[in-house]
C-alpha cells in the first residue's frame, strides 16, 4: 500500500477498514481516475490528463502509480514509436466498481437531485 498520512498506526487504529480504504483511496483524484477507467475499460495517460480538469501531470501519474500498487490498476506498456500505456483495472479494481456506483447513486440523489447522467 502506498504510504500516506492514513497509513501510519494512530489513522488505523481507529477504524482498521475504513482507515486501509482512506488510504487507498484518498488521493484528490483517485475516485474519478477509477471511475473512468471503469466505465470506458482502458484509459491513456493522455485521455486521462483531459478528463481530469485541473490535475498535473506529475499528480496523475503519482496518484497512476499508487493505484497500480495498490492492486487496483494493471498498466500496459505497448514497445511502439511513441510509446503507448494504457490503464484498465484489476479483477481487484473490477471488485471496486459496485462501491464507485453506489458513490454515484449517492451523489446524484444527495447532492444532485437534478442532475441528468450522461453515462447512463
Amino acid at each position: 500500500m502506498a504510504n500516506n498520512k492514513f497509513t501510519t498506526a494512530d489513522a488505523q487504529a481507529r477504524c482498521v477498514p475504513m482507515s486501509r480504504l482512506q488510504a487507498v483511496i484518498g488521493g484528490k483524484w483517485k475516485i474519478l481516475i477509477l471511475w473512468y477507467i471503469a466505465f470506458y475499460k482502458v484509459q491513456r495517460f493522455g485521455e486521462l490528463m483531459r478528463r481530469l480538469d485541473g490535475i498535473t501531470q506529475s499528480t496523475l501519474t503519482k496518484q497512476l502509480r499508487e493505484l497500480e500498487q495498490d492492486g487496483f490498476l494493471h498498466r500496459e506498456i505497448y514497445r511502439e514509436v511513441p510509446p503507448r500505456v494504457e490503464y484498465s483495472l484489476t479483477e481487484f479494481g473490477q471488485s471496486f466498481i459496485p462501491v464507485l456506483q453506489n458513490m454515484l447513486d449517492w451523489s446524484e440523489k444527495q447532492l444532485c437531485p437534478d442532475f441528468i447522467n450522461p453515462y447512463k
